[in-house]
């Protein structure tokens, strides 16, 4: 985890003492300002006090252990890495990957243990898949383990299962609305608001926040000596709605796509919440990814649309993402 370097409290009552000295020359007039330079031609004034700079934290040198979901391990991005169970998915160039290479580390040093569909409770215990089952996550950890990535909290809070509703939810208002019914606004939005309990989508972020804190404080238990980083999730849509009629056309209405927003960033900012108090790292990766959402281009989106291009997952980042996310990463790492 970051560590700081803070002076000790000799180093300070030093640097304060020669602080005091100046204050109180400055301000006695010429007898004190006598007294001082007295002191410098006889030779028996104390050195000036250095300026104390905090040492920067090494960029650490492995070893690196990944954990994570889809949104981790690359899900349908090609190249697909051997290592079993394949039913992980885990793309030889998703954001671990890349971050390894750019470290140096691989072989013993590097292990990627992401899993495609893994919820908070995957690290702590065995994944089945659709092609092996995968060992709990953290078995990977160790007390040499000096970096760890975790990318993980979307399934747990159902945030797939919310973008199908939505889709749901606006089919049927459609329907309706071709009968002569009046349209919602954000059909999607009222359904969830409609629910016993209120917010749903808030109750399971907070969940999973709940089961994320717990597992984090494993992850330090096991690798006590790592620099743990909470990866986030990428803007999935953009801050305009109508930017993706294009896209989407009238599949979601402005009001659902701004619901959908405000979930993902719900979702974000628990990440950001349980990291720190863990004395983890938050990487955002919103923020970076601003513009490159399933609604821009194909050449500039880092996010597959709901109709993604040949081959690859829908919503769920393509290479350029995962490309991004890695370069987050390392900027975090590398302070």
């Amino acid at each position: 985890m970051p560590l700081s370097v803070r002076p000790t409290a000799a180093l300070t009552g030093a640097v304060g003492a020669g602080l005091a000295a100046v204050l109180v020359a400055g301000c006695s007039g010429s007898a004190g300002s006598a007294t001082v330079a007295a002191a410098v031609q006889d030779g028996s004034a104390p050195p000036r006090a250095a300026a104390v700079t905090p040492t920067p934290t090494p960029t650490p040198t492995g070893p690196y252990v990944a954990l994570g979901d889809s949104y981790t391990s690359g899900l349908k991005i090609s190249p697909q890495q051997a290592a079993e169970p394949r039913g992980c998915s885990r793309s030889a160039v998703n954001y671990p990957s890349l971050v390894a290479k750019a470290l140096g580390l691989s072989g013993e040093r590097f292990r990627d243990v992401s899993c495609s569909g893994a919820r908070t409770g995957d690290l702590a215990g065995a994944q089945e898949t659709d092609d092996g089952s995968n060992p709990p996550q953290l078995d990977a950890l160790s007390p040499a383990t000096r970096l760890v990535t975790v990318g993980i909290g979307g399934n747990d809070a159902g945030f797939m299962d919310v973008v199908g509703q939505c889709a749901k939810e606006n089919l049927v208002d459609a329907l309706k609305g071709l009968v002569g019914s009046d349209r919602a606004a954000a059909p999607c939005r009222d359904s969830y608001a409609a629910a016993d309990g209120g917010d749903q989508v808030q109750r399971k972020v907070d969940a999973a926040g709940e089961k994320l804190g717990r597992q984090l404080k494993e992850i330090g238990r096991r690798a006590p000596q790592a620099r743990v980083y909470v990866v986030g999730y990428p803007s999935l849509l953009p801050a305009d709605p109508a930017s993706c009629v294009p896209v989407l056309g009238s599949a979601l209405t402005g009001g659902d796509l701004g619901f959908l927003v405000e979930k993902e960033r719900q979702l974000n900012a628990m990440l950001k919440r349980r990291a720190e108090a863990a004395g983890a790292v938050f990487v955002d990766l919103a923020a970076p990814s601003a513009g490159h959402d399933m609604c821009a281009g194909e050449g500039a989106r880092w996010v597959e649309p709901p109709f993604p291009a040949h081959g690859l997952a829908a919503i769920h980042p393509n290479a350029k993402g995962q490309e991004g996310a890695a370069q987050a990463v390392l900027k975090a790492v590398r302070g």
